[in-house]
């Protein structure tokens, strides 16, 4: 107990969440492989599957590159500001960042869900969904505003009082665990585990285009916080990855930057100035009541 709530220094944590980021990119690629060898022993490795894989790195420099250049400052900035105003003023422990992590699980899921449920947020989001293929090199598929969104949604867990390193900390955890879970090489596993945590045969469903998968699964590490509000789905039918509308592309230009665009011909395309405000805050697919309605435009 006391090793539990013995304080820890905020640059020795900081320390470790550059470890285990970086040692993590390691094992992926080693993983990555693995899966490309079982894919060969499967007769199921081509020359889009190894393009798409590439492609998926190409937009992760990309994706880095934009983080670093545009959005860092913001993100650390805007974390230190709102610390200055915090509720209270949280001991760095091991305690006190596992109840961190469990909120930034908590916190992931909403921002995953309006990252789906909203179209300003699918345009980035929907880039990491557009691959046809379903192994790790996926989880490095980053859109261009991917670093945005989390700094608003965490920006609470600073207000409460977790020092800014515990939260990042916390959602490089969530993220790490996520990135496992891009695999077809695990099939399900024991049940108690598939209630509880989220697994690849869950986050299957959640980068499937079938109409049953459909934004189901978001979680990160709970898979609780699917089944407590209601999106979860069980893996039975067979997964289709990619988008209901696919881009048909290993062109890491219009992989990266696909949602943006058709985000930008929808917003065009409608009809008067509150309709295209509107497209922005509304589901993908949305249409004015007056005209067509459709699930999703990809």
């Amino acid at each position: 107990m006391d090793r539990i709530l013995s304080p820890l220094s905020p640059a020795w944590l900081e320390g470790l969440q550059v470890f285990i980021d970086d040692w993590f990119f390691v094992f992926a690629l080693v993983f990555l492989l693995f899966e490309l060898g079982r894919y060969w022993l499967l007769k199921k490795l081509n020359w889009t599957l190894i393009g798409d894989t590439l492609t998926n790195y190409v937009m992760l420099a990309m994706f880095i590159g934009i983080t670093v250049v545009f959005l860092a400052a913001f993100y650390v900035a805007a974390f230190y500001y709102v610390w200055q105003f915090a509720i209270f003023n949280i001991e760095i422990n091991w305690a006190t960042v596992l109840i961190c992590i469990v909120l930034a699980d908590l916190v992931y899921y909403w921002e995953h869900r309006f990252l789906h449920r909203v179209n300003v947020g699918w345009a980035t989001h929907s880039v990491h969904h557009s691959s046809p293929f379903f192994n790790i090199s996926v989880a490095y598929r980053f859109g261009p505003m991917d670093s945005f969104w989390p700094v608003l949604f965490h920006l609470p867990l600073v207000m409460l009082g977790f020092n800014p390193v515990v939260v990042v900390f916390a959602e490089v955890i969530v993220q790490v665990y996520q990135t496992a879970l891009h695999t077809e090489a695990v099939k399900k596993l024991p049940r108690p585990i598939e209630a509880v945590l989220n697994t690849p045969s869950h986050h299957r469903v959640h980068h499937g285009s079938n109409p049953a998968y459909l934004d189901k699964n978001y979680a990160g590490i709970f898979i609780i916080w699917d089944r407590m509000f209601g999106t979860f789905a069980e893996e039975r039918e067979p997964v289709t990855y990619g988008l209901t509308r696919p881009i048909n592309s290993v062109n890491p230009l219009i992989a990266f930057f696909h949602g943006f665009h058709r985000l930008g011909q929808e917003i065009w395309q409608m009809p008067g100035l509150a309709n295209k405000v509107r497209v922005l805050t509304n589901p993908p697919g949305w249409q004015p009541k007056s005209g067509p309605q459709t699930p999703r435009s990809d």
